[in-house]
């Protein structure tokens, strides 16, 4: 038997037996699968990180750290985001982690594809603390049959084929014979005319149990996930260039509204190609057409091949990253154009190899590197700014945010936002609470409404003036941009340091 049809053979053997595929998982941003919160549960502080399973469903790694206070009990509980905790399973126990003092770990069940949350209660002499993490929950791929367990559920398969034939021979020709009596010619032949007669009962048996699991795979391959298509493009209108993002893709109707996060309907982030050398934070609006959105370019971002990524999240708190590339020609005139939103930033030119960042109003941003910088090995980026006169330079909310930060592999392989508070939606953590409360209503518009927007300027733990941390682990070895931005004195400004990660 050649390899191509043995392999076919012992993979719908499995699916006969009750063999399951595996699959990977990846959040919202690209390349970056893990989930990152660092804030207050209560009166304790904690950072969370989420590793989501590789098939759903699927356990999900949970690692809770409270660096301080008396803590007797740390659990945690998957919650769908339809469901609520009244349709959830009750909390897991968290373990502590042996010789890590202020670690505890768990694993989690997800059940479903779909928008997800983390409750993780902490109970000591400070009472009781909670907070939500969101999860999304989704498969992007199938992993191949490894060839020893091929061989091995193939063999089981003749086993168990031949062993029925085995046991139909056996029942033509013994089930009716008094004890003692030895089978004669006639029922002896009764027996092999039996096998032959289950043969193809059997083959049949086996045939629609490959049909059977083919049918759960193309069912599970329609649950892959993959960011609804999109087409951008660059047009000059009124002499600006605007950019257009519209969403192509026939499935975008099925999800719930998009609902705005840190005031923005989608944040978008464009990175120059090769040499990430131009960045920009911008944040296109929608028109007429819920399914298009436009942006005016600064006039300063120079000609070249962007990728781009845009963040949204929709109403059941489940993120996209759409992820296109465009050409950015050169501007109508010399003139600059203005951005139509005050929030758009941008920054021309390299990342900085060492540690410090020359801003552009005087200001130094400094990189307090991780001498341990490793792909897998979780870790803070901290970065201290201080003003031309050396002392801690005093930041201002920026979207509700102390800072922000966007984190790209030179390959575009890996791309992730973040904030403080980690690389949760800030949003998302909102409605998760706020349904909890059983406090969901609409607008007449019928927008959702936000009862009570979270202080998320000073989202994490321990903040210090002037320093701007973010809770994040590298997925993969590879040399890496980080852009940082903050904002003094109703300016944003931004910068960039390069990381060789081993």
């Amino acid at each position: 038997m050649s390899a191509v049809p043995f392999r076919r053979l012992a993979r719908r053997l499995a699916a006969t037996f009750g063999a399951v595929a595996a699959v990977a998982l990846l959040a919202a941003h690209v390349g970056s699968p893990n989930v990152f919160y660092e804030g207050n549960a209560g009166a304790y502080p904690v950072r969370v990180v989420v590793r989501p399973p590789g098939v759903i469903p699927g356990l999900a790694e949970i690692s809770v750290r409270i660096p301080s206070g008396d803590v007797r009990r740390v659990t945690v509980r998957p919650v769908r985001w339809d469901l609520g905790t009244q349709g959830a399973p009750r909390a897991d126990e968290a373990l502590p982690v042996a010789g890590e003092p202020r670690l505890w770990s768990a694993e989690l069940w997800f059940m479903d594809f779909g928008s997800y949350s983390v409750h993780v209660a902490v109970e000591g002499a400070a009472g009781t603390g909670t907070v939500i993490v969101p999860v999304p929950a989704v498969a992007t791929q199938t992993l191949g049959m490894k060839r020893g367990m091929a061989f091995g559920l193939a063999g089981l398969g003749v086993f168990l084929f031949i062993g029925a034939l085995t046991i139909v021979g056996a029942a033509a020709r013994e089930s009716v014979l008094p004890p003692g009596e030895v089978p004669d010619a006639r029922r002896r032949r009764t027996s092999w005319v039996a096998r032959a007669v289950a043969v193809p009962v059997l083959a049949l048996a086996l045939l629609g149990g490959s049909r059977w699991w083919d049918a759960e795979d193309r069912a599970y391959a329609d649950n892959l996930y993959a960011p609804p298509s999109t087409e951008a493009s660059v047009a000059s209108i009124d002499g600006a260039r605007v950019l257009t993002l519209a969403v192509t893709d026939s499935t975008w109707t099925r999800f719930s509204p998009l609902m705005p996060d840190h005031g923005k309907l989608m944040h978008m982030f464009l990175v120059r190609e090769p040499g990430m050398d131009a960045f920009a934070h911008v944040h296109p609006v929608r028109a007429d057409d819920p399914q298009r959105f436009h942006l005016t370019l600064p006039g300063e971002l120079p000609v070249g091949t962007y990728r781009v990524y845009a963040d949204v999240v929709h109403e059941s708190g489940f993120p996209h990253t759409f992820v296109e590339k465009v050409t950015v020609p050169a501007a109508p005139s010399a003139a600059a154009v203005v951005a139509v939103d005050a929030d758009d930033s941008w920054r021309v030119g390299g990342g900085e190899a060492g540690t410090a960042a020359r801003l552009d109003d005087g200001s130094t941003m400094t990189w307090e590197r991780d001498p341990r910088l490793a792909a897998g090995r979780e870790t803070t980026l901290r970065f201290r700014v201080t003003d031309p006169a050396g002392a801690p330079a005093a930041l201002q909310p920026y979207m509700g945010m102390l800072s922000h930060a966007a984190v790209s592999r030179d390959d575009g392989s890996v791309f992730v936002h973040l904030h403080p508070a980690g690389s949760v939606s800030a949003v998302a953590q909102q409605l998760f609470a706020q349904r909890e409360r059983g406090d969901t209503t609409r607008a007449a518009d019928g927008s959702l409404v936000l009862r009570a927007p979270a202080d998320h300027a000073m989202h994490a733990a321990g903040a210090q003036p002037g320093v701007a941390s973010f809770p994040y682990e590298f997925p993969k070895p590879g040399r890496y941009r980080i852009w940082v931005q903050v904002k003094r004195e109703g300016r944003v400004l931004t910068g960039a340091f390069d990381a060789d990660v081993r």
